[in-house]
């Protein structure tokens, strides 16, 4: 973090010191798990459904901590604040005012993570770096986030998610974004933004909040993100496939799952053979590639790099190849419509001439687009050529999988919970398979790809 004393993160908090000495200065960013200890740091005592952070904080600080952000003494040296999470966004603020970097948010209705992963790589070759870590793209990871800065860092990388309209107005009230990248706007969260027109109008929250001279990255190949250069009196860098585009891919290729394409930009061209998996990742490639260009990085170094980006983050289509030659596609981490037949698609492409299987649980949060998009993915699962499809959970989205799929193909898809999935598939699995793992973070479908790889 960048150093802040302990009168100062009072101030900035509108909270008061309690046993805690004014000059202590913090160097760590926030932290809220005491499980990871925290040297340097201010611990936030969160409060949630079955556990209070105030009753951790003195482990927190046996543990390194120098103080507790809290609602009430507790005993440690302490900033008394009316509400902890508003407090962490101040202090967010706070910090990031005085930070002399260059900021860049980053949302979109899938590809957050992966663009995020593969841009940090790409301006951590260039300059420090900081971005969020996982998903931490939400009112606590956020100022986590943010007050991870230091003197140093030259680029700040935000995830913004947004689950109603505001909430990216509000992230970036906190920290304003310099330059805004917007990837696309998908069906996640349809259920209760009610359609992808409203899902595009919360996601354009980000370009408006853009200073005049910052510059919008923006998807040429989404009518509904390229349309977001009107709310901007700024410049906009467009990427995609479309030939007017500023940052392009052209001859896009697949080699076992991993695409590869000819980057170019200003009359330049570059080949690029990317690491990540699924063909859709060249959007998400795109995204990066545009997004650095626009932070100063040299064409060069943005080709050459991009090649060799990885994943920080797992559960993101991370492929693994076991010792009797299975190989397991863990994506287990989230499940939109468009991820999932994206996953497909991925599937069919690494297994080819290769016997493939699926796990696939019921996606959330779709309201009445529900049926439409479980037909739409029981009809590309059946597309895809399965030995096997495993639905995992209860609800009306897994039976309309079930049924859909079944419809398809004549064939009737085993039922199984997150439980009793692992034992059934390696029942089924045999040397040389290729396996999906693909379902909503909140099905744990993570746990099932643990136990089948080595």
């Amino acid at each position: 973090m960048i150093p802040m004393t302990l009168a100062e993160i009072a101030a900035a908090t509108h909270g008061t010191l309690d046993t805690a000495d004014p000059d202590t200065v913090v160097t760590a960013p926030l932290a809220f798990d005491s499980r990871h200890p925290a040297p340097g740091a201010l611990f936030a005592c969160l409060t949630g459904a079955a556990r209070d952070g105030h009753d951790f904080a003195a482990l927190a600080v046996e543990q390194g901590a120098l103080a507790a952000l809290a609602q009430r003494p507790i005993h440690v040296p302490a900033v008394l604040v009316p509400d902890v999470l508003t407090a962490m966004s101040d202090l967010a603020r706070a910090v990031h005012q005085r930070y002399t970097g260059l900021t860049i948010g980053i949302t979109g209705s899938a590809g957050k993570t992966t663009t995020k992963d593969l841009l940090a790589h790409l301006l951590a070759a260039h300059a420090p770096t900081v971005a969020t870590p996982a998903s931490f793209n939400n009112e606590i990871g956020f100022p986590v986030t943010v007050t991870s800065v230091r003197p140093d860092t030259r680029y700040l990388v935000l995830e913004m998610g947004a689950r109603g309209k505001g909430h990216i107005k509000a992230l970036c009230e906190v920290a304003r974004p310099s330059i805004a990248t917007v990837l696309g706007i998908g069906s996640a969260h349809v259920g209760e933004f009610g359609s992808r027109e409203a899902i595009a109008e919360a996601k354009a929250e980000i370009v408006r909040a853009l200073p005049p001279t910052g510059t919008a990255v923006l998807n040429a190949d989404d009518p509904l993100v390229a349309v977001m250069a009107h709310d901007h009196p700024g410049p906009a860098l467009f990427f995609g496939t479309a030939p007017g585009a500023d940052v392009r891919a052209t001859g896009i290729t697949t080699h076992d799952g991993r695409p590869a394409f000819t980057l170019h930009h200003q009359g330049r061209t570059a080949p690029v053979q990317l690491s990540v998996y699924g063909r859709h990742n060249v959007t998400n490639a795109l995204a990066a590639a545009a997004t650095a260009l626009a932070a100063g990085v040299p064409f060069d170094t943005v080709a050459t790099t991009l090649s060799g980006a990885t994943m920080a983050t797992g559960g993101r289509l991370a492929v693994t190849t076991r010792p009797d030659g299975v190989t397991v596609i863990n994506d287990a981490f989230n499940a939109s419509p468009e991820s999932v037949l994206a996953a497909l698609d991925t599937l069919t492409d690494v297994g080819q001439d290769r016997r493939r299987l699926a796990v696939l649980g019921e996606m959330a949060e779709l309201g009445g687009h529900s049926p439409a998009w479980h037909h739409r993915v029981a009809d590309a699962a059946a597309r895809a050529d399965l030995a096997h499809l495993i639905v995992i959970g209860t609800g009306d989205g897994a039976h309309t999988l079930t049924t859909a799929y079944q419809a398809a193909t004549g064939r009737t898809p085993d039922r199984h919970t997150p439980d009793t999935a692992t034992a059934a598939v390696r029942d089924l699995l045999v040397p040389g398979d290729v396996l999906l793992i693909k379902g909503a973070n909140s099905l744990h479908l993570e746990s099932i790809a643990a136990q089948l790889l080595p």
